[in-house]
Formats: C-alpha cells, sequence, structure tokens
C-alpha cells in the first residue's frame, strides 16, 4: 500500500468569494494569507486577489511561507453553443497553467462552465445534461485530449463535478471517468456529492483510484434539502448556509479520511466551504476545519484484522 502523504490547504472563499463578490469583498488578501499561516495551513489555492504573473505569486506566497496548491480554470469543452475545441482550450488555459506550474502545483482544478447555472439566478434542476452516449463520448475525448496536454506540462487535471453543471451527480462521474483516461483526474468534493444527492463514501470508494485532489467541504441538510424543495439557485444556497467546514456539518470526514489513508492518497485535503463571513467568522471556521482535518490525519490507522477478532 502506498504511504498516505498529504498536506492540508485552504481555498480563500472562507474569507472572500469569487462568484458573490460581496461577501468578504472588502476583506484584504493579506488578511486570508496571514489568518491562514497563523492557523497551520500550508498552502493555498487561488483566488481573484491574487497576482496572475508567476513570479510575483511566488513571492508573495514566499512571504507567508505558504504553498500554491491548485487554481481553479474555468473549462469550456462542453455546451451547445459556447463549445470551444481542445486546440482553442488549450491556447486559453496557456497562462494559467504557467501560472500553476512556475508555482509548483500539480493539479488544476478544471470546471466545466459552458452552459452551467452555478452563477445565474436559475434553480438547480434547470442544470445541463448529456442526453445521448454520443454526446458523452464526444466531451469525455475532449477532456481527455485536454487532460493529456495539461499532465504533459505536469500539472494534472482534476476535475470538478459542481452542482448546476453538467457532471454533477454519481451518475455523471461514472460516465466521465468510464470513459476517459487515467489523465483525467477526479476532484472529489465531498460538500457538492452530498449535496447532488449522493453517497460520498459510496462514490470515494468506486472512484477513489482517480482521485488526485480533495475539497473538504461539508453540508447543512437542512439548508441543501430546502434548496431542492424551494427551487433555490446554486448561489442562493449558498448565502443560506448550505455549506460548512469539515466538523460543523453532517459528513461522515473520520471515515472519509479512514478511506484515503487506506488508499494511501498522496496530495492536498484543502478546507474549501462557501460561507457568508458575515455569519460565519472567517477565523473561527477556517480554524474549525483546519483543526477537524489535522486530527483525522494524526490519528493512527486501525490496522486491527476484524475478521480475526470476530473469529476468535
Amino acid at each position: 500500500m502506498t504511504a498516505f502523504d498529504v498536506r492540508i490547504g485552504i481555498n480563500p472563499l472562507s474569507w472572500m468569494n469569487d462568484d458573490l463578490p460581496s461577501l468578504g469583498g472588502e476583506t484584504p488578501l493579506d488578511v486570508a494569507l496571514t489568518e491562514g499561516r497563523q492557523i497551520g495551513y500550508e498552502g493555498f489555492e487561488l483566488g481573484n486577489k491574487f497576482p496572475r504573473e508567476p513570479q510575483a505569486l511566488k513571492a508573495l506566497l514566499a512571504q507567508y511561507d505558504l504553498a500554491l496548491v491548485s487554481g481553479w480554470y474555468s473549462g469550456r469543452l462542453a455546451g451547445r453553443l459556447a463549445q470551444r475545441s481542445v486546440e482553442e482550450e488549450i491556447a486559453a488555459v496557456g497562462p494559467h497553467l504557467d501560472l500553476l506550474a512556475q508555482n509548483g502545483a500539480k493539479v488544476m482544478v478544471y470546471g466545466e462552465v459552458a452552459d452551467s447555472i452555478q452563477g445565474a439566478p436559475r434553480p438547480l434542476y434547470q442544470r445541463p445534461r448529456f442526453f445521448s452516449d454520443a454526446q458523452w463520448v464526444g466531451y469525455a475525448a475532449r477532456v481527455d485530449e485536454f487532460a493529456r496536454y495539461t499532465l504533459s506540462r505536469g500539472v494534472r487535471l482534476a476535475y470538478h463535478h459542481h452542482m448546476g453543471a453538467y457532471v454533477e451527480t454519481p451518475a455523471d462521474i461514472d460516465q466521465l471517468m468510464a470513459r476517459t483516461s487515467d489523465a483525467v483526474g477526479l476532484l472529489f468534493d465531498a460538500g457538492h456529492i452530498t449535496f447532488a444527492g449522493g453517497d460520498p463514501l459510496a462514490v470515494l470508494d468506486k472512484h477513489i483510484a482517480r482521485v488526485c485532489h480533495v475539497h473538504c467541504k461539508d453540508v447543512r441538510p437542512a439548508v441543501t434539502k430546502l434548496a431542492r424543495n424551494r427551487n433555490w439557485s446554486f448561489l442562493d444556497a449558498v448565502i443560506a448556509g448550505a455549506f460548512t467546514v469539515p466538523g460543523d456539518g453532517a459528513i461522515n470526514f473520520p471515515a472519509i479520511i479512514e478511506r484515503l489513508k487506506r488508499h494511501g492518497y498522496r496530495g492536498w485535503l484543502v478546507v474549501e466551504a462557501e460561507q457568508d463571513p458575515v455569519v460565519a467568522p472567517s477565523f473561527e471556521y477556517a480554524q474549525k476545519g483546519y483543526m477537524t482535518l489535522r486530527a483525522l490525519v494524526d490519528t493512527p490507522l486501525d490496522t486491527t484484522d476484524n475478521s480475526t477478532k470476530e473469529a476468535a
């Protein structure tokens, strides 16, 4: 078994929100970096306040002794109208891929935004879908070719299943993983798959060999249920508190970390929980998320052979 080897990082969403700039928009980036490092985080994912020039980013992170974890990329390889070819996507990703590669990031978060309603004031049931094998085959082929290119640059594509997008549910993940090669890594997001109606442990067990990045997001089931029943948009659900940090919601993170340990996952565990910092103070919740993960990571794996114990 490959040794479990993780680092704990965070996304700046705990302090400021890219999709909803009104949430924490007044908070300077240096506050997030200072507090994140003080809590114990080793690295940050990118947000909209980070410099986009590789050397400037490297110098900034060095000031806080932080690593670059990864960064979201808005891809358009699906879509009915605004779809890009693989060649167009490769051209579009150039500056972002350079930023990641030159700062030591090993994965790139790929979010499919073509036709996505994650940022639109529309109910989640109106998300885009593929309705035929041919559509899945074509999309998977484009994603796979694009992923092979990023991997040739030393950065593996970490595909982010996401509310409001083409790949949202466990069945969608099954389709994409079955039709792509290992060049396409899976970003496992416990919060999104739970909100989408899935069992996070079942999804993790099924696809753990492809998981190359982990977003540790918890959920408040009462809020996600209201979001479905009242036809809220994704952003309405975020504002209402659908998501929170590990240890503050209903997801079984001890079991998730245990599965990752047994598999020998090597990579980042990233606290990424969209919340309103006025309601969920940034430092307090970022610290809660870190302390929860730190305790789980540091707990020795139980290697007892239960079958032997039961036989005895």
